[in-house]
């Protein structure tokens, strides 16, 4: 989509601040942003793939209207988590990271979500941890303590807590000490710890050891994007403790302010319980794509503020495809052209969009288009439709929406069902009973059909079909 002409002016809510302020990069015309990724340990779940919409489409849309934006989504590839799994499946920590990072990708690219400008993994970058873990010790912001671990000392940063809006006074009211760790207070966190036996471990000035999962994001996203940049992301669940302690760090290594605007996805519950493996409402990505559209998923994220809580469920996902099926009836037949028309749905969509990427209410515009389309389709207008549906698509794009083949969308896939070419043996076996006048056999297999969750569409153009 070109570059509209506006003078919308985008505003982003801003965690660390709790209000929308106008948006301005720290280099005009050109966005640095860094979102937390995975941890590779496991297949994503539905709260995965919110981040990854969300900060998709929000590329999307910087991009769309002008901005040139360096995207950084990174990997943890080396924590706790992924030590034990290793363990417990008796191989290699390569093995299985390299296993799940395949399967991110897959789903990721199920999603419509393309891959960001850079990925890097923490592996990678362990020689620039040490050299800012060094740093935070020579600030006298961090100490090596006897156990060979290496703690940042929170009370050294008199701002800790200015995201989360905590002070420290609440923060050690609720913190305590475990027995086998060595630092100096509870808020302390490690920043690097030395290697156990059977563990994977890199040398540093403190001896072997690996790094912490906070220090991690502080010196991935410094190295690709510099000590200052404009947008910091991630899940709603990463604002405390992990965002507050990428700050000390950052900051307290390089002395300089770390991010302008910090953005957070909103929670996923599912029936309107929060989603966890203890109450077995727990869904990957790929569990979902078994029953639903990849595109369905994807438009029932985008369907609801990316801040708003989400709540997931069956009846959500049907609503989602019902959506979807709207969209593709009012293109579906309509030549693939160039927008051409619906400027102030363009205008409209933007403003949404300016609005903290307000895409609930762009999907809005997009139903009044859409309408449009119908009206202009009934009229005889065929040439206007088309040119709306190409504005439809353009914009639909922008949201990752609507660039399938209509037709083929509505007949969909069915793992059970009929396949394509015996429902298209049935519509020619139904066209040669209508043709000879046995119209109780027509009826018939149209009842067969509609039982088997086939809708017939007749039109002076022939018959085509679609899934129910």
């Amino acid at each position: 989509m070109a570059t509209f002409g506006s003078n919308s002016m985008l505003v982003i809510y801003n965690t660390e601040s709790r209000q929308k302020e106008e948006f301005k990069p720290i280099h005009e015309g050109h966005i640095r942003m860094y979102v937390c990724g995975m941890t590779v340990y496991d297949y994503c779940h539905i709260g995965h793939a919110r981040v990854l919409v969300s900060f998709d489409v929000i590329t999307r849309y910087l991009r769309s209207v002008g901005y040139h934006v360096d995207y950084v989504r990174n990997i943890t590839d080396i924590d706790d988590k992924i030590i034990k799994r290793a363990q417990e499946n008796g191989e290699s920590i390569e093995a299985l990271t390299g296993r799940f990072i395949a399967a991110m990708d897959e789903d990721a690219a199920a999603l419509g979500v393309a891959k960001p400008d850079m990925e890097p993994k923490a592996t990678e970058h362990v020689p620039g941890i040490v050299s800012m873990v060094e740093r935070l010790v020579d600030n006298h912001l961090a100490y090596p303590a006897p156990n060979g671990d290496v703690y940042f000392e929170v009370a050294k940063f008199p701002s800790y807590g200015r995201l989360a809006r905590r002070n420290l006074d609440e923060l050690q009211s609720g913190a305590r000490v475990e027995v086998e760790e060595a630092k100096r207070s509870p808020l302390d966190f490690v920043l690097w710890k030395a290697a156990k036996p059977g563990e994977p471990f890199w040398p540093s000035p403190w001896g072997n050891g690996r790094p912490g999962w906070h220090i991690e994001c502080s010196a991935m996203s410094t190295c690709c994007l510099g000590n200052h940049f404009d947008i910091h992301g991630g899940g709603g669940d990463l604002q405390f403790p992990h965002h507050e302690n990428e700050i000390a760090q950052s900051e307290g290594a390089t002395g300089e302010k770390y991010v302008n605007t910090w953005m957070h996805v909103g929670f996923v519950q599912v029936n309107e319980e929060k989603m966890s493996k203890s109450l077995g409402n727990f869904f990957t990505i790929r569990d979902v794509l078994k029953l639903f559209p990849p595109e369905v998923l994807r438009y029932f994220i985008v369907s609801s503020h990316y801040r708003s809580p989400l709540n997931f469920s069956d009846d959500a996902l049907n609503q989602a495809r019902s959506s979807l099926e709207r969209f593709y009836h009012t293109i579906k037949g309509l030549p693939v052209i160039p927008a051409n028309g619906g400027e102030e749905y363009a205008e409209r969509f933007r403003q949404a969009m300016d609005d903290d990427f307000n895409t609930p209410e762009a999907l809005a515009v997009l139903f009044e288009l859409a309408r449009d389309i119908n009206r202009a389709e009934k009229s005889g207008g065929a040439e206007i439709a088309a040119g709306l549906a190409g504005r439809l698509r353009e914009l639909g794009a922008v949201l990752g929406l609507l660039q399938d083949d209509a037709q083929k969308f509505l007949q969909g896939e069915s793992e059970h069902g009929l396949l394509p070419e015996d429902i298209e043996t049935l519509i020619q076996a139904r066209n040669t009973a209508k043709a000879e006048r046995d119209y109780a056999e027509a009826d018939r297999i149209r009842a067969y059909l509609l039982e088997t969750g086939i809708v017939l569409e007749d039109s002076r153009q022939g018959t085509t079909w679609r899934r129910n």
